[in-house]
């Protein structure tokens, strides 16, 4: 199974990440890398997760981070991630 990338923005309040982390691993999935970024008043988040069997669905765990109080999901320009894209 390969791993979907999520883009969020969070909140800097004590304890966003940790709820995050959280509830991504209590959805069933893996967590395969993470860059975490500060943007000022909040922190920009880039989220690789893999589910741990083939019934976890990726868009569901996005629906379930959007119910999270101080989190964000956001769509990047497909340029902005991908350089090859804007080449």
């Amino acid at each position: 199974m390969t791993a979907d990338t999520l883009h969020l923005h969070i909140d800097r309040a004590d304890g966003s990440l940790q709820r995050l982390i959280g509830l991504v691993e209590r959805r069933g999935f893996h967590i395969d890398g993470m860059t975490l970024s500060d943007e000022g008043h909040g922190r920009r988040v880039e989220l690789a997760v893999r589910g741990r069997d083939d019934g976890r669905c990726p868009h569901t765990l996005g629906r379930q981070i959007d119910k999270l109080f101080g989190v964000t999901r956001i769509t990047p320009p497909a340029a902005a991630f991908h350089p090859e894209v804007a080449a």
